[in-house]
C-alpha cells in the first residue's frame, strides 16, 4: 500500500462507545499521529438519527444514516460499534472485501461469526482487531494474542460481566436481595432495562467464546457452552458461603482437557482469600495460567464509554501502523483456529456446595447422605442450620463435597428430589480454586 497523508477512518455507530472513540481521536490527535506515523482522519460516521445528542467533538459533516456513504469511501480502517449480529456482520464483510482493516467491539458478532470473519480478513490480507469485545479497557485480547503467543494456555477464569459482579457484590455487602440490587444497577446504568443477556450469563458466555479463539485456538458454538446466571442466588447462599469461608462470583471458565475443551459459565464459590473474591463492583478480571508463565491476572473496568474506547483506539493505532508499514493483516494471520470438542458438563470434576431446604425431622440427614453415597459422592462437610425458625418453616442442610464428577452429583440430586422431606429444589454451586 502506498503511503498516504492520513489514515482514513469510517465509524459504524456513534453511541456511548462511538462517542468515546471520537473524543479520544480528536483530543489526542498529535499524540496518535506520532504513534501511527500519520494523522488519523475520521471521514464518515454511520448513525441511526442525524439529530441525536452527540459528543461535541463529533462534526455534523461526518454523519450519515446511509451505510453506502460510508462503504463507498476509500477507507483504511472501518470501526464497528453498532452492536448486534446484523447488519454489523454484513457491513464488516463488505469492508473486508474492499480491503479495509476492521476494528470491532462486538462480542456477539465475534462469538457467532468470528472464525468466518477472521478467514475473510486473512483472505483479504487485512486485519480484524477486537480488543474491546472482551473486558472493556483490560488488554486481555492483546495479552493472549501477543504476550503469551510463546506459551501454552492451560486454563482461564474470568469475571467478565460487570452487571453480575455489581449485583453479587452489593448483595453480599448490604445483605440485599437480587431484585433490589438489579433495580439499583438499572437505575445507575449498570444494567439494561431488559437485563437477561447479562444476568442470565449469555454476555459472559459470548466473551468466553471470543477468548477461547485466542487462548485455545478453538472454534466453538456459543450455544453449546453450559451457561447459568445469577437470578437464583439469595441471601442464604451468601450466609452459608461465608460460613464455609467463601463468597460467590459469576465466572467464565475455560480449561484444556486433552483433545477436548471445558467451557462453562456459572456462579461459583471462591475462597475469601482469593484475589477473585476482591474483584468487586463493575470491575472485570481474567486469570490465565500458562504452562511456562504460570498465573497472570488482569483487572480493570470492563465496560463504559472511555475504558472501551481506549481499547478500540488502541486497535485503530495498531492496524493503522501495520498499513503504514506495509504489513496489513500480519496479526490476524497469526490466529489459527480449529474445531475443538467440548467436555460435557457431566464429566467436569469439581467440589460442590449443596443446599437442601428440608423438614426438621429425624432421618433427613441420613436420607441425604445415602442419596449422595449411592452415586459415589463423598461428603467433606455437612452442617444443619440450627437457627430458630418459625413453626412449619424449613431448615437448611449444607454440604461441601470432595472432588467428584458433576454427573454423579446431578444423579444424586435427582434421587434426593423424590424424598418427602425436601421442601424445594436443591441448590448446587460449584467451588472454584482461583
Amino acid at each position: 500500500m502506498s503511503r498516504v497523508a492520513s489514515v482514513k477512518i469510517g465509524l459504524l455507530g456513534c453511541g456511548t462507545v462511538g462517542g468515546g472513540v471520537i473524543r479520544l481521536i480528536e483530543r489526542h490527535r498529535a499524540y496518535l499521529a506520532a504513534k501511527v506515523g500519520a494523522p488519523l482522519e475520521i471521514v464518515r460516521v454511520l448513525v441511526r438519527e442525524l439529530d441525536a445528542p452527540r459528543v461535541p467533538e463529533c462534526r455534523r459533516e461526518w454523519l450519515t444514516t446511509d451505510p453506502e456513504q460510508v462503504l463507498s469511501e476509500e477507507l483504511d480502517v472501518v470501526v464497528e460499534v453498532l452492536g448486534g449480529e446484523e447488519p454489523a456482520g454484513a457491513l464488516l464483510r463488505r469492508a473486508l472485501a474492499r480491503g479495509a482493516s476492521v476494528v470491532t467491539a462486538n462480542k456477539l458478532l465475534l462469538a457467532r461469526q468470528g472464525p468466518a470473519l477472521l478467514g475473510e480478513a486473512v483472505e483479504a490480507g487485512v486485519d480484524l482487531a477486537f480488543e474491546a469485545s472482551v473486558g472493556g479497557g483490560i488488554p486481555i485480547v492483546r495479552t493472549l494474542r501477543e504476550a503469551l503467543t510463546s506459551d501454552w494456555v492451560g486454563s482461564l477464569h474470568g469475571i467478565l460481566n460487570g452487571t453480575c459482579n455489581y449485583i453479587l457484590t452489593e448483595m453480599q455487602r448490604r445483605r440485599a436481595g437480587f431484585e433490589e440490587m438489579l433495580a439499583e444497577a438499572q437505575a445507575l446504568g449498570y444494567a439494561e432495562a431488559e437485563p437477561s443477556l447479562d444476568v442470565d450469563g449469555h454476555d459472559a458466555a459470548q466473551k468466553l467464546v471470543v477468548l477461547s479463539m485466542l487462548a485455545f485456538g478453538a472454534k466453538v458454538d456459543a450455544a453449546r457452552v453450559p451457561t447459568e446466571g445469577i437470578r437464583k442466588i439469595d441471601q442464604l447462599d451468601f450466609h452459608y458461603a461465608d460460613r464455609f469461608g467463601y463468597t460467590i462470583k459469576h465466572l467464565a471458565i475455560g480449561r484444556e482437557h486433552g483433545e477436548a475443551l471445558s467451557l462453562r459459565v456459572h456462579p461459583a464459590l471462591v475462597a475469601k482469600s482469593s484475589v477473585f473474591a476482591n474483584i468487586d463492583g463493575v470491575l472485570n478480571g481474567v486469570r490465565v495460567i500458562g504452562e511456562a508463565l504460570g498465573p497472570c491476572l488482569l483487572v480493570g473496568r470492563g465496560a463504559g464509554e472511555m475504558p472501551t474506547a481506549v481499547s478500540v483506539v488502541a486497535d485503530i493505532v495498531d492496524v493503522a501502523r501495520s498499513r503504514r508499514e506495509g504489513e496489513p493483516g500480519l496479526a490476524t494471520r497469526g490466529i489459527q483456529l480449529q474445531e475443538r470438542p467440548l467436555l460435557p458438563l457431566e464429566d467436569v470434576e469439581s467440589r460442590y456446595y449443596l443446599r437442601f431446604d428440608v423438614e426438621d425431622r429425624p432421618g433427613v440427614l441420613g436420607g441425604i447422605a445415602n442419596g449422595l453415597a449411592a452415586e459415589g459422592v463423598s461428603i467433606e462437610q455437612m452442617v444443619q442450620d440450627g437457627r430458630a425458625r418459625a413453626l412449619e418453616q424449613p431448615v437448611s442442610v449444607l454440604i461441601i463435597t470432595h472432588v467428584t464428577r458433576e454427573g454423579a452429583v446431578q444423579r444424586a440430586l435427582e434421587a434426593i428430589s423424590r424424598q418427602p422431606f425436601l421442601r424445594g429444589p436443591a441448590r448446587l454451586l460449584r467451588i472454584e480454586d482461583v
